[in-house]
């Protein structure tokens, strides 16, 4: 018989992912109640909040009914109406736990919630049982499957009632063994930006797997109309937009306006339907001019933004514009340095040409190499923190852009003494064309990445690397 009055419990199982739920169910003589999805209580409980779409009932009559081992690519919270179930689960996704088996009954008093890629079968132990699905993406020919077949000797699920003796579908017992078995890839992630210097770090962090695609602005437009429907956004867990427009001093022109607005909010609110739409997580690389330097202390992720110029003004309104889908990082940074042209390649070819320049002294911030950069990026993608605003800079002491120039004379062996101080007025001073005012403090305090578990590297052991590595 059902349990009564069980407290709503989540359970892991040694599938990743895959849980199970004992549900409370009120009964009497009359015959019984329960929730049998209830978002709020059971997100709090720990499920996650997967977004179904689409509720699913399956009716069985006779004891022993037996559907295949189908893996397929989305979500499936199940549970039973009337009746009882023997179910097994086997993890077909690419990892090292592909191929761990779970078994449970489950009556109306407990669900699970089967994840993307794990297949899933199930038995009958009761005449006239029902269960439902509930699944959180539409049905599509075109989806990616994974089937095994249900006598598998690796999976060697122990079936209540022998195989021999229940019905079964002819095409499931066609279904390869785990060894003949293609492996369900993880989520899609879709790297936009993928030709400059943080996409280039990102590719080298991420590597080539086949589930990671790279975009550049010839092969994917933000500004498209039919973007909606350009991809099945639903096969993609992750969009990682490393994309903008960084031309601070144009930006204050009337056509650089227009391209930074269109690039950094217009192209963002894009973004931002799709994955609210689709459930996707989208990671949005933020920067300090959404300050405007002004305060003392380091800043904070809940600091209140004041940007300075258009460039600061469009950074801040496509961080807005993020901050409203529901599972998003704003990785905010300063002082990007990464391959091609940047400040320490220009300060190290100064030194090797026994130029001694006038660097800014008025400025205080932390470099950050874009290695590090993608790699706290992909830390919050495996480890899955809180989502918001993560601070990523390099660590250690804040310096001027005049103290990073001398370190650059230093570690390719020539005299610092050479570089001189001046202030922001005074280097812009007479230059030609619009100036975009700077925020002076740079300093963005880093305790929140530090407490997600990704340590900053400190940025004078960076520099001196990646010098190294540019020799």
């Amino acid at each position: 018989m059902t349990a009564f009055g069980k407290a709503l419990t989540v359970t892991e199982t040694s599938i990743p992912g895959l849980l199970l739920v004992d549900l409370p169910v009120h009964g009497d003589s009359r015959g019984w109640f329960k929730e049998n999805w209830q978002r709020e209580k059971m997100v709090a409980a720990g499920l996650p909040d997967f977004g179904p779409v689409q509720n699913n009932v399956s009716f069985n009559d006779a004891v022993g009914t037996t559907r295949g081992i189908h893996a397929e690519p989305w979500d499936k919270w199940v549970s039973v109406a009337t009746g009882k179930i023997f179910g097994a689960w086997v993890d077909l996704r690419e990892g090292a736990t592909f191929g761990t088996v779970f078994t449970a009954e489950i009556d109306p008093s407990r669900a699970i919630l089967v994840p993307r890629g794990v297949g899933n079968s199930y038995q009958t132990l009761e005449p006239d049982t029902a269960y439902a699905y509930l699944v959180n993406d539409h049905w599509s020919p075109d989806a990616e499957y994974s089937f095994l077949n249900l006598a598998d000797e690796t999976a060697a699920i122990a079936w209540p009632i022998p195989l021999a003796d229940v019905e079964i579908s002819a095409k499931d017992l066609g279904h390869p063994r785990l060894a003949g078995v293609t492996p369900i890839r993880p989520r899609k992630i879709l790297v936009i930006g993928a030709s400059g210097q943080l996409g280039t770090a990102l590719r080298a962090e991420l590597g080539d797997a086949a589930h990671v695609e790279y975009t550049t602005r010839e092969t994917f437009d933000l500004a498209d109309t039919d973007l909606p429907s350009a991809r099945r956004w639903r096969d993609y867990g992750t969009i990682i937009n490393a994309g903008a427009y960084t031309a601070v001093d144009l930006a204050e022109t009337p056509a650089g306006r227009r391209d930074a607005w269109a690039a950094n909010v217009t192209g963002v609110a894009a973004l931002a339907r799709i994955v609210t739409e689709n459930g996707l997580t989208l990671v949005h690389v933020s920067s300090d001019y959404v300050f405007d330097g002004a305060q003392a202390e380091p800043y904070t992720e809940s600091d209140p933004v004041q940007p300075l110029g258009v460039y600061g003004q469009t950074k801040a309104a496509g961080d807005a514009v993020v901050a409203t889908v529901p599972r998003h990082y704003i990785v905010r940074t300063s002082w990007v340095i990464g391959e091609g042209k940047n400040f320490v390649r220009t300060m190290a070819s100064l030194a090797e040409r026994g130029i001694a320049p006038r660097v800014v002294g008025d400025q205080i911030g932390r470099l950050t190499f874009t290695a590090d950069l993608a790699s706290a990026i992909a830390h919050l993608l495996a480890e899955r923190p809180a989502y918001g605003v993560y601070n990523v800079t390099g660590a250690g002491e804040p310096q001027s852009w005049a103290d990073v120039a001398r370190a650059v004379y230093r570690l390719t062996g020539h005299d610092p003494s050479g570089v001189s101080d001046v202030t922001t007025a005074e280097y812009f001073a007479g230059q030609a064309g619009p100036v975009a005012p700077r925020p002076l403090n740079s300093v963005l305090d880093l305790g929140r990445i530090t407490a997600a578990g990704w340590t900053p590297r400190e940025a004078a052991l960076s520099l001196e690397a990646y010098l190294a590595a540019a020799v």
